[in-house]
Parts: C-alpha cells; sequence; structure tokens
C-alpha cells in the first residue's frame, strides 16, 4: 500500500474530505460512488465499479430489477432454462 503523508481528521459526523490530488489520481468526481471495505486493520475507500452479481466481471453489463448482470451470465441462463438465443448485431 502507498503511503501518502496525508491526515485527515474526522468532523463531527464521521466525515473526512478526500484532497482534490487523489481524486483527481483516482479519477473520482463529485457524486461517484466510493466502496468501503475492510483488510485486516486498514479502512479501504475505492471507487466503485458495478459488476456482474454473479461472476463479478465488470463487462457488458445490463442492469435488472435494481441488480448488474452481464450478458454473458444472462446468454448462460438461457442454455441451462433450455432456450436458444440469437444474438444480432445492429452495425
Amino acid at each position: 500500500m502507498k503511503e501518502t503523508g496525508i491526515v485527515r481528521k474526522l468532523d463531527e459526523l464521521g466525515r473526512i474530505t478526500l484532497p482534490i490530488e487523489l481524486r483527481r489520481t483516482l479519477h473520482i468526481a463529485e457524486r461517484d460512488f466510493i466502496e468501503i471495505s475492510i483488510q485486516d486493520d486498514k479502512i479501504i475507500l475505492s471507487k466503485y465499479e458495478p459488476v456482474d452479481i454473479f461472476t463479478g466481471e465488470k463487462n457488458d453489463l445490463i442492469e435488472y430489477c435494481g441488480k448488474k448482470v452481464s450478458k454473458k451470465s444472462i446468454m448462460e441462463m438461457a442454455g441451462i432454462a433450455g432456450m436458444e438465443i440469437k444474438e444480432e448485431f445492429n452495425e
């Protein structure tokens, strides 16, 4: 993990401000979602990127009932359900 040397104080509501240099480096814009995770005794902040709920894949995502599913997963599920899917491309 890379040390930045930046120290921030929590406000009364437990918030911190991410320095503009970090936001620019990580391409984090206003209103972007940040994922918060814990690893050992560390809090990890990451720019949130939606992934397929089944495989974790990040490509060709489609939203269904508020969840992200990849086209590949949909095709596999259709096959399991015994459906034949013909893929059409508009060029």
